[in-house]
């Protein structure tokens, strides 16, 4: 089986295009990767995600490990089978779950011992247990398990807690071995302190990993502070390897990683607003509750392909969202989704083309409620 290995083909100023080639498919980079956590894009077909544009999915190791668990996934066949999606999978390793969802945990040197938030069943994650779930679930990219703690955090918190981190990666680089075909990602941390996200880096790099996370952002610390981290991380990571921003997802957000050199990301934004009736179109978002657009007959964006746009008024949409309707979570779903692969796309061709008029742009300095205030 081919091993996975990233082309970078194109750069301008920071922003890069490349491609990640996988033995179930390529990647194009900068990348957005919708959130199935539980081995489902809520309220989409796994078609209907690909046809958004999306190349890869996420799975979480966390959620799948408590239900239904990775013994049974594998024995049904393996992740992309169980969820019928056959481009690549990447799993996150379960830390950031741990410290948000898990109200009891202890974390020693060994792993993290919590408690479910399901059935409130104690549970135990270590760096080789999560490398383990991730091998029996099967998927192309495999994290490491870090240790990621809320921000603000004391400076000391935050270097023992790397130090932790950096530990823990060992241990899941060797747990996870040799396997022909799959990947393995490091995880930077370090809080907001440059040296110490830069010091991370460097001793994952000594480590070697097949690429490089940022983690342990967008949990409070503010858009200008996680891209100040940023702008201390990249140059510290090699060029040739892709890097992924855990669990970021503002399109304002994406823009401006990319600007500075990101080429990976997720969040569950697009899925949960379409759930909550709110679209992102390429002049702000719009609350489809908003009583303005009920007898609307304009499309919700007239230069997007997707069919809650080809086939449907905002008045129906707002009718819809208003009267709690399935199918208003499934067809705003399927638009945001499709919006933050055009986004993604255009930011391709932004630095494919080396274009500074590009439509993405407008995204760069905040845009994420301009059309609806």
């Amino acid at each position: 089986m081919a091993e996975i290995h990233f082309t970078l083909k194109k750069t301008f100023g920071n922003a890069r295009v490349g491609c990640l080639w996988t033995p179930r498919g390529e990647i194009r980079t900068p990348a957005f990767m919708p959130v199935g956590t539980a081995a489902t894009v809520k309220a989409m077909l796994p078609e209907s995600v690909r046809e958004t544009g999306a190349d890869i999915l996420l799975g979480n190791t966390y959620h799948l490990m408590l239900r239904p668990g990775a013994e049974r996934v594998a024995s049904l066949g393996g992740l992309h089978r169980f969820m019928n999606w056959q481009g690549p999978i990447l799993t996150d390793s379960g830390g950031f779950q741990v410290m948000s969802l898990s109200a009891i945990r202890k974390i020693g040197e060994d792993g993290v011992h919590f408690q479910s938030h399901i059935d409130g069943h104690d549970e135990f994650l270590s760096p080789e247990r999560a490398m383990d779930i991730q091998r029996l679930l099967g998927s192309d990219i495999q994290m490491v398990l870090d240790e990621c703690i809320a921000l603000p955090a004391g400076e000391v918190a935050v270097e023992n807690s790397l130090a932790r981190s950096v530990r823990w990666a060992k241990r899941s680089k060797i747990a996870f071995g040799v396997q022909a075909g799959r990947a393995c990602f490091g995880i930077v941390q370090g809080g907001t302190v440059p040296r110490l996200r830069q010091r991370c880096a460097e001793e994952l790099i000594a480590i070697g990993f097949d690429g490089y996370a940022l983690g342990g952002l967008a949990v409070g610390e503010g858009q200008a502070a996680m891209f100040d981290t940023v702008d201390a991380t990249v140059p510290a990571l090699p060029a040739e390897r892709p890097r992924y921003l855990m669990g970021v997802g503002k399109p304002d957000d994406i823009v401006g990683a990319v600007l500075r050199g990101i080429d990976m990301f997720d969040c569950v934004l697009p899925t949960r607003s379409g759930r909550n009736g709110q679209a992102f179109i390429r002049d702000g978002t719009l609350n489809l509750r908003n009583a303005r657009h009920a007898e609307s007959s304009e499309p919700l964006d007239p230069q997007c392909g997707c069919p809650a746009c080809r086939q449907f008024t905002r008045g129906y949409l707002h009718h819809v969202v208003k009267s709690g309707e399935i199918i208003a979570a499934m067809l705003l779903t399927w638009h945001n989704l499709t919006f933050y692969q055009d986004l993604m796309n255009e930011l391709r061709v932004m630095v494919d083309e080396e274009r500074s008029d590009s439509w993405a742009l407008c995204w760069k300095a905040g845009n994420s409620s301009r059309a609806d205030e």
